[in-house]
C-alpha cells in the first residue's frame, strides 16, 4: 500500500497507545468502562476524520481510497476494535444507506454514524431462519400512512446499546423467498421493541434477542424498494463480511508469541512451531483474499462468491490459529507481566473463535454460495 498506508498505521498505532489502556479487551465487557473507551476514542477518530476515513467529504469523509480504509480496518481489529461497534456503521451500514438511501435518511443517519455517535444493531436472524435467512418470519404491514413490525430476531449483537436496527422484514408473500423482503430503519427506542440478553462466552453485549410487537415505523424508515430488499442483503454480507479483518489480530498475536517466549521459543516442540508458521502463512492467505474482495468493491463490483471466500479462510483461520496460540500460551512463563497480558489476549481470542464459523453468515453457507459460483462459471 505505500508509504502512505506506513505513515497511517504509525499514527494509529500511537493513538491507540495513547488513549486506549493496554488491558483493553473490546468494549463489550462486564466493565462499563470499556464501551466509555471505545466511544471516546472513535470521538477521537471522528475528530481527526480517520472514522469514515474513505467516506465522501459531503457525508464526513475524506475521500481517502478503500485501501486507506483498509489499514484503519486492520489496525483496529487488531488492537481489539477499540471503535466498538462502530465498524457496523462505518463498514456496511452507512455506505448501504449511501448507495439505497433517500436524501433524506443520508441527512439524518450518515451524520451521526461519521462523528463516531450512534451504534447500530443488525435485524437479521430469526430462531428459524439464521443460514436460510429469506425463511424469515417478521412482517412488516401497511398501516395507514406507515408500517407495523412484529416479529422476533437473534443473536443481535449490541442490541442493548444500539440506538438504531438495520432491519430485514417480509412485506408480501411471492414465488420465491427472496421476494417480498424489505430494510426498515428502525429506531430502537420505539414503542413495541424489547431486547433480552443472551449469556454466553463472548461475554454481554455480543448476543441478543430483540422483540418487535406491532412496532410503528414510517415510509421514511423504509431502505430502497419494498419487497426487493434481497438484492441489497447480499451486497451488505459481502461488505460486512470483508470488514471483519480478523486475520489482523491472528497475524498479531502470531507474531508475539515468540517475543513472549523469548529464549523459550526455541523449546517449543518443532510440531507446535511448525504449526505457528502454518498459521502465518494462512493469515497472509486470508489478507490477499480480503484484497481481492475490497479491489472490486473500489471498483463497484459487488460478488457474494469472493466475499464468501474470503469468509471461509478468516474463520477457520480464526479457529486453527486460536488452537495453536492456546498450545503456546500454554507453555509460557506464568510470572510475567508480559506473559499475562498474551494469556489474556488469546484466551479472548479462542473464546470469540468458538462462535466465528457461524457468525455473519454460517461457513457451510459460504461454502455452497461459492460452490454455485464456481459452478456458473465452468
Amino acid at each position: 500500500m505505500g508509504a502512505a498506508a506506513t505513515k497511517l498505521r504509525d499514527e494509529l498505532r500511537r493513538l491507540v497507545a495513547e488513549h486506549v489502556p493496554p488491558d483493553y479487551l473490546g468494549a463489550f465487557t462486564d466493565d462499563p468502562a470499556d464501551l466509555e473507551t471505545a466511544q471516546k476514542f472513535c470521538r477521537l477518530l471522528a475528530e481527526r476524520g480517520l472514522l469514515c476515513l474513505a467516506w465522501p467529504r459531503e457525508y464526513g469523509g475524506r475521500d481517502a481510497s478503500p485501501w486507506e480504509q483498509t489499514v484503519v480496518r486492520e489496525e483496529m481489529w487488531a488492537h481489539h476494535e477499540p471503535r466498538g461497534a462502530q465498524y457496523m456503521g462505518v463498514n456496511w451500514v452507512g455506505p448501504t444507506i449511501m448507495r439505497h438511501g433517500t436524501d433524506g435518511q443520508r441527512r439524518r443517519h450518515l451524520p451521526p454514524i461519521a462523528r463516531g455517535e450512534v451504534i447500530w444493531c443488525q435485524g437479521f436472524s430469526e430462531p428459524d431462519a439464521g443460514s436460510d435467512l429469506a425463511s424469515l418470519r417478521t412482517v412488516a404491514r401497511r398501516d395507514g400512512d406507515g408500517w407495523l413490525i412484529s416479529g422476533q430476531k437473534v443473536w443481535t449483537s449490541y442490541a442493548t446499546m444500539a440506538q438504531w436496527c438495520f432491519l430485514l422484514a417480509r412485506t408480501s408473500r411471492r414465488e420465491r423467498r427472496q421476494q417480498g423482503l424489505t430494510i426498515f430503519l428502525v429506531p430502537m427506542d420505539a414503542p413495541g421493541v424489547e431486547v433480552r440478553p443472551i449469556d454466553c462466552l463472548m461475554g454481554p453485549h455480543h448476543l441478543n434477542e430483540v422483540f418487535f410487537d406491532d412496532v410503528r415505523v414510517t415510509e421514511a424508515d423504509v431502505l430502497g424498494t419494498v419487497d426487493e430488499g434481497w438484492k441489497v442483503v447480499q451486497e451488505v454480507l459481502s461488505f460486512e463480511r470483508v470488514g471483519i479483518a480478523r486475520y489482523a489480530r491472528c497475524e498479531r498475536l502470531l507474531q508475539a508469541a515468540p517475543r513472549v517466549l523469548g529464549d523459550g521459543w526455541e523449546d517449543l516442540p518443532a510440531e507446535l512451531r511448525v504449526r505457528w508458521a502454518r498459521m502465518l502463512t494462512h493469515c497472509r492467505r486470508a489478507r490477499l483474499l480480503a484484497y481481492r474482495v475490497i479491489a472490486l468493491q473500489s471498483r463497484g463490483q459487488v460478488r457474494p462468491n469472493d466475499a464468501a471466500a474470503y469468509r471461509i479462510a478468516v474463520t477457520r483461520l480464526d479457529q486453527d490459529s486460536a488452537e495453536v496460540l492456546m498450545d503456546i500460551a500454554a507453555l509460557a512463563p506464568q510470572d510475567d507481566a508480559q506473559t499475562r497480558w498474551f494469556r489474556l489476549e488469546v484466551e479472548d481470542h479462542w473464546r470469540y473463535s468458538h462462535a466465528s464459523t457461524v457468525a455473519s453468515g454460517s461457513i457451510d453457507v459460504q461454502r455452497i454460495l461459492l460452490a454455485r459460483a464456481l459452478l456458473a462459471a465452468s
